[in-house]
């Protein structure tokens, strides 16, 4: 609303109009990122990319933020999170991802479900994306909460396969409770909606209203992604035969997997801490 002043008692009525921000775009990456691989930057810059020239031409805020789980509920163990963070710090080096800290240091098992409770609370007015890829979203019915997901946000699923599906043929593969969220184009997900501080205000809010305004959407992205998993990158260090290279020598090895899968800072950090069995 516009605010109205006047600079002395005979001068004429000054009208100042101050501009509402548009709200903000947020995309989070969830995972272990045990250790942080090039399928994992290669997903967030991709969102990234094909949202930038939006928030651009918008004028909104745009983050796509890396969000480290304390420990995945599903896994048994996982690396030290100092060790974690400290490899993710530099993966996004000289990137503009973000890296948010919100589940790291909790006391695991940490849900998903809680942890978008607490990023809509933080910000009840932006357009909030979660990136995962199509295995998670196949399973989202086992999840705790999982179906609740998109009460909160958006969800922007990637299939990794090498090899491109169709859309419909992917959106069959989600819960049959999901399927109906599904969006051609992830410009939906960014629609003009009313604004929420109305409803976040009050201590409780009907999901299916939300729904219907700035969450619920489900986008699928075809678009081929690297397919390797943190998984497969831990066993290739385990083989009794792993020789350990020097920085130089690694980013040029093109035989040895791992130049394709790792940052040769995260390679160097995992060496010199001697991180997954390595000696």
């Amino acid at each position: 609303m516009p605010d109205t002043y006047a600079t002395c008692a005979t001068c004429p009525t000054v009208t100042k109009t101050i501009e509402t921000p548009q709200p903000a775009i947020r995309a989070y990456l969830g995972g272990s990122f045990d250790p942080v691989h090039g399928g994992h930057i290669q997903i967030a810059m991709s969102v990234y990319n094909s949202l930038l020239p939006i928030a651009t031409e918008q004028q909104r805020e745009l983050q796509v933020a890396l969000l480290p789980n304390a420990r995945s509920p599903f896994k048994e163990q996982s690396t030290d999170p100092a060790d974690r963070l400290a490899m993710l710090k530099l993966a996004v080096e000289d990137t503009p991802l973000q890296i948010d800290e919100l589940e790291l240091w909790q006391i695991p098992p940490v849900y998903s479900i809680d942890s978008v409770r607490i990023l809509r609370q933080r910000y009840p007015d932006d357009c909030l994306i979660f990136i995962m890829g199509m295995d998670s979203a196949r399973s989202l019915a086992k999840w705790k909460g999982g179906l609740q997901l998109t009460d909160y946000l958006h969800l922007w699923i990637f299939e990794r396969n090498q090899s491109p599906q169709d859309t419909a043929v992917l959106k069959l593969q989600l819960p049959d409770e999901l399927q109906q969220q599904v969006t051609e184009s992830y410009i939906e997900l960014l629609l003009a909606q009313p604004s929420l501080s109305n409803t976040s205000s009050h201590k409780s809010f009907s999901p299916e209203a939300l729904k219907s305004q700035q969450q619920g959407r489900i986008y699928i992205d075809t678009r081929s992604v690297m397919t390797v998993s943190s998984t497969e990158i831990r066993q290739q260090f385990y083989k009794p035969d792993f020789e350990s290279l020097p920085s130089a020598k690694y980013a040029v090895n093109k035989r040895n997997n791992l130049a394709n899968w790792l940052n040769p800072k995260v390679y160097q950090y995992i060496i010199t801490h001697q991180l997954y069995s390595v000696l």
